[in-house]
Formats: structure tokens, sequence, C-alpha cells
């Protein structure tokens, strides 16, 4: 089960904007796993814990995330898994890796599986916390440049439509036929 905690403390650590952003920190040690929630809780992000990678899966699919913090040696389903699981189920989500061995044979043999960054254990809290805000803000960035190529086509109601020349869609290219007419 996660521990749930959106609660928000007074802390030295900065304040991030509104609204927090929120993680799904996984790891099966204990200390690890209270320890990064609560100087991410305290710099004011949502937070919610999953001990092992089938917890975190389960709430993968139960909510909405910003971003996966994960190790990779977990109980049940491991960190390397758990990005192959979300890449399968075509979830767009930045991850952070923190673990003490890399999979590098996993990344190796599957490079679309490597994470946004990964912190080697152990780790400093300044350093995590940098991760986790790099990470988030080039998010951030890549979502509103989305935002601003979805306004800008779509400004005075108009839906972009590609070009045609009688009444052939020029879009689609000669080398990819229409399904019906493919051999095979």
């Amino acid at each position: 089960m996660t521990d749930k905690d959106t609660s928000q403390s007074d802390a030295p650590f900065q304040r991030e904007s509104n609204p927090p952003h929120h993680i799904l920190v996984v790891d099966d040690e204990p200390d690890i796993r209270q320890l990064n929630t609560e100087v991410l809780i305290d710099s004011g992000y949502q937070v919610d814990a999953a001990e092992d990678g089938a917890v975190a899966w389960q709430a993968l699919n139960t909510n909405s995330y910003d971003l996966l913090i994960t190790d990779h040696h977990l109980p049940k389903v491991s960190g390397i898994e758990l990005l192959r699981k979300l890449r399968a189920a075509r979830m767009v989500l930045p991850v952070i890796m923190a673990t003490g061995h890399l999979p590098k044979e996993g990344f190796t043999r599957y490079p679309w599986l490597r994470p946004a960054v990964t912190l080697l254990k152990p780790y400093i809290v300044e350093e995590f916390l940098g991760a986790v805000k790099k990470v988030l803000r080039a998010a951030d960035n890549a979502a509103d440049r989305a935002q601003l190529f979805r306004y800008r086509d779509m400004k005075d109601d108009k839906i972009p439509q590609p070009e045609k020349i009688g009444r052939r869609n020029t879009a689609i290219p000669d080398e990819f036929p229409p399904p019906h007419s493919r051999g095979g």
C-alpha cells in the first residue's frame, strides 16, 4: 500500500510554485523512502510512497504523477521492469532512478528505458533536490512548448488541415499505401 502524505511543514527548503507537482517515491528501504518523501514534502511537493515495484505500478495506474523516483533493486517488480511497464503502457512520465547499483546491462540492451536522471546512492539532499527540480523543469518546459503549439494551431478556432492537391492528400507519402492495397 502507498503511504499518502500531502502535509506541508515549515522547512529550510524552498517551496515550489502552485499547484504542487505530484511525485511517487519507490524504495524498499524504509529509511531512504521516508527521508526522500520528507525532503520532497518539505520542499512543497505532493508525495506518495511505495515500498516495492508492484505497489508502485498499482499507484501509477490509479493516480496521476509528474515524476517517478525509483530504486532499481526492489521486491516483486524491479526498477527497470517498472520502466519497461511504463513504456509499454505508453505512460509519459519522467523518471529518476536513485539506486546503489545501475542496471547497465538493461540500459545497454534497452536504451529507451534510460531514466531522465540516475542518482547513485549515497547522494546528498542537495543533489537529490537538484535532480528533481531539473527533471520537473524540463518536463514543464516541454509541456509549455506543446501547449504553445496547440494554441498556435488552434487560434481562431481553425484546425490545421493538410494541403490537398485534387482529391489526393499529400500528407500521406506514396510508400504508405492504404491497408487494403498492401500485399501480404
